[in-house]
């Protein structure tokens, strides 16, 4: 059940604002609630398979109370690396059993031995978020930031709460945990969540699902009839896909915590107007990229030990980056690509083409990103190849059977130059630049705000009702960070 569906829209989540309102004054029981939606949400897509995150929650309750009892006598490593194997092992197990027997099998026939047989294992929806929340809830514990959450109804509903659920943004416990007992809605802040929900939305219906039509054809073109120009394009509408889609998600997640009465953080600042590799990774999927830097980077020594390791904790985190995001060596190129790119910035060279003139900086950046998101989005390595020959002028078709006209309408082009704009932050500066005028013109500041006002009241609305008649007519409406 996606967030973009009329079944969540209009049936699931109004039913669970109304229960979840209609016992506001008692917290336990709007935790149950929320407790209930959340695994009935779940449950509505992964079906049995329920009972994985369910093992999870409940063995992690235990873990965190046993570390940090642990820790009244000893420091507790044992008792950590015994939780995070547990963990690894339930990701490992369900994530990447394909992918290891696949990858011995092609050394097993190398060598002229059997090869091993294992059924097609299913990969439950979310599992590497709600695996990363427990990590970070075990390692909080550990550190002694927080202490361990004794009630098992609230540590089930930090791990499976349904908004942050399968997509994130990753949640830390210690950022969460007062919530969890107290917090407050009034009707501001219900009315912001709103408002962020029905931007969100409109992100992922009316541009990533527009741009991703474009997006999934040219993709499936045949590699001899992949021409430059075509390549370009789908690889253009798949970056604007990938941003909208991702990112709309995450405002619709925030919102919705905001209508509950939590706070999540930001997990996007406008990725696309970076000038460098590393700052683009302090703008996208923020709470990815902070939980790597906090957990793993940081505790692998980052960069206090020298050059040489700071360079080898970049890769790692990068590689464990890319094969996080997927079982298959694209993700891991993917990965191993920005890690590159990561330490090069780091090198004179890297300096020059970062801290030069912004407008080159700002193209390299996102040439290389757009050359990753080809690893990140074709289906095989040899596809990747092809596609990306087929971007450096060498493509094999002859643009007759696929051409540029088969792709670019009226709709198409509108929605192309939206997104553009919708990536850089000209719409918040307009605010901002607003703003300071109406204060420095108190006189009419009433006037102007009662016509910002009505034009709110008339825009969001609108582009609720787009969603809504968008989605009534059945179009394309992927999601493209369900599978991780």
């Amino acid at each position: 059940m996606v967030f973009s569906s009329a079944s969540f829209l209009f049936y699931f989540l109004p039913i669970v604002l109304a229960l979840y309102f209609a016992s506001v004054r008692w917290t336990h029981l709007r935790n149950w609630v929320l407790l209930a939606a959340s695994l009935f949400f779940y449950t509505w897509g992964e079906g049995e398979y329920v009972v994985v995150m369910l093992l999870s929650i409940v063995a992690n309750y235990l873990f965190g109370i046993w570390i940090y009892k642990a820790h009244e006598r000893s420091n507790a490593k044992v008792e950590m690396g015994v939780a995070i194997a547990f963990n690894l092992l339930l990701l490992i197990i369900f994530k990447y059993t394909n992918f290891l027997v696949a990858n011995m099998n092609l050394v097993l026939g190398g060598i002229g031995l059997p090869t091993m047989t294992v059924g097609q294992v299913h990969l439950p929806i979310g599992i590497s978020f709600f695996t990363f929340h427990c990590i970070s809830y075990l390692m909080d514990i550990y550190r002694r930031q927080t202490p361990p959450q004794m009630s098992l109804p609230c540590t089930a509903l930090y791990i499976s709460l349904f908004p942050q659920l399968v997509a994130g943004p990753i949640i830390r416990y210690k950022d969460i945990a007062a919530q969890l007992l107290h917090r407050t809605v009034g009707i501001e802040r219900f009315s912001k969540g709103i408002n962020r929900f029905i931007i969100g939305l409109g992100k992922k219906v009316l541009i990533a699902n527009v741009v991703a039509l474009p997006a999934d054809k040219i993709f499936a073109i045949p590699a001899e009839h992949l021409t430059t120009p075509v390549a370009w394009l789908g690889i253009v509408c798949y970056t604007l896909q990938i941003y909208f889609d991702f990112s709309g998600y995450s405002d619709m997640a925030i919102g919705l915590g905001h209508m509950f009465g939590f706070k999540f953080m930001e997990n996007f600042n406008y990725p696309y107007i970076s000038k460098s590799i590393q700052e683009f990774w302090r703008r996208w999927h923020i709470s990815l990229s902070t939980w790597f830097r906090d957990y793993l980077y940081i505790p692998l020594g980052g960069n206090r030990d020298g050059q040489a390791k700071m360079y080898r904790n970049l890769v790692a985190i990068f590689f464990l980056c890319g094969l996080w995001h997927g079982a298959s060596w694209n993700f891991v190129i993917w990965g191993l690509f920005h890690g590159f790119f990561s330490v090069l910035e780091r090198f004179p060279l890297g300096k020059r083409l970062t801290q030069g003139n912004a407008v080159i900086a700002h193209a390299y950046t996102m040439v290389v990103v757009m050359v990753a998101w080809v690893f990140f989005r074709a289906e095989t390595l040899p596809q990747a190849l092809t596609f990306l020959q087929a971007m450096a002028g060498f493509g094999q078709g002859s643009g007759v059977v696929w051409h540029m006209g088969l792709f670019l309408n009226p709709k198409v082009v509108i929605v192309l130059c939206l997104a553009v704009i919708g990536v850089t932050p000209i719409v918040p500066w307009v605010v901002r630049w607003r703003e300071e005028r109406l204060a420095a013109r108190p006189a009419g500041a009433a006037v102007n705000l009662g016509l910002e006002a009505l034009a709110s009241l008339i825009v969001l609305p609108t582009v609720f009702v787009l969603c809504a008649m968008s989605l009534a007519s059945g179009t394309h409406n992927p999601f493209i960070y369900f599978q991780f």
